[in-house]
């Protein structure tokens, strides 16, 4: 089929998902899952980052019609585009992937419950997608409050804890296009909101290997973070443990980076 043909099969299959044409047969948008799911296979398989021309060829979709279904699953986290042309599993797939396979998720939770442990404070465990990172694991810690994070919730990069650990381990060019992107809103009268004073906290955070969040993201809540780093040590995503400023000061909460660091180092082999 043409990638005309593909094309206005596609575009026949938006009004309605699920929807079958006479005979019964699978319309349009079932045919265009098909193509998403065999474009994911595609992108999963061993050897990657992959090509788009490979990619192409393995799910056996029109190049065109590979490229604008790339370009929605990178935008939702499912695919990461790494280098130029080249797909590899995104964020929301691993973490799809650590869900279903349960001694994974138990070795997940073991390691976040450690670090919860070791610090009497809640932890966070969050993916990066685009310009924003998502809470995917949350434990409470033993303080008498509780912080108004939920799993699920997407939160800016450049005022948060995890968000600040990811994007120092970021190419320059990557992170000023985020920048633009995304801006760097004000949160509160903390927050780093010019690209000079982000870009000198990144290379303090690569130094040392953690950010702090000092009520630069919330008023009154303070934490720590490190990036969890894939093979090729770019940032999968990262961990956190909150606090509030009244319990636990910047010197204090500080202390917490050496088991903060080997939670992320033991989870990379796992997201």
């Amino acid at each position: 089929m043409s990638d005309t043909r593909d094309s206005e099969a596609e575009a026949a299959g938006g009004a309605g998902v699920g929807a079958t044409s006479r005979g019964g047969r699978t319309s349009a948008a079932g045919t265009a899952l098909e193509k998403a799911m065999r474009i994911l296979e595609a992108v999963a398989a061993p050897g990657g980052p992959h090509r788009l021309t490979d990619v192409t060829v393995a799910a056996a979709v029109p190049k065109s019609s590979t490229f604008r279904i790339l370009a929605s699953l990178i935008e939702q986290g499912f695919v990461r585009l790494e280098g130029e042309s080249r797909y590899a599993v995104g964020p929301r797939l691993r973490a799809l992937s650590a869900l279903i396979s349960g001694s994974e998720q138990q070795s997940i939770g073991r390691i976040l419950g450690e670090l919860r442990e070791a610090t009497g404070q809640t932890v966070h465990l969050a993916l990066h997608s685009g310009e924003t990172l998502t809470y995917i694991r949350k434990l409470e810690g033993d303080q008498p409050f509780l912080t108004a994070s939920r799993v699920g919730m997407r939160m800016p990069l450049h005022s948060t804890a995890i968000g600040k650990s990811i994007l120092a381990h970021l190419p320059d060019e990557e992170v000023s296009a985020l920048v633009t992107g995304a801006g760097l809103p004000r949160r509160t009268p903390r927050t780093l909101t010019t690209p000079d004073a982000l870009r000198a906290e990144l290379q303090a955070v690569h130094a040392r290997g953690f950010a702090v969040d000092d009520e630069e993201n919330e008023p009154t809540i303070r934490c720590i973070g490190a990036a969890v780093l894939g093979p090729t040590g770019r940032p999968i995503g990262g961990v956190s443990v909150t606090t509030v400023t009244f319990l636990v000061s910047r010197e204090e909460i500080e202390t917490y980076a050496p088991a903060l660091r080997a939670a992320t180092e033991a989870l990379a082999p796992l997201l």
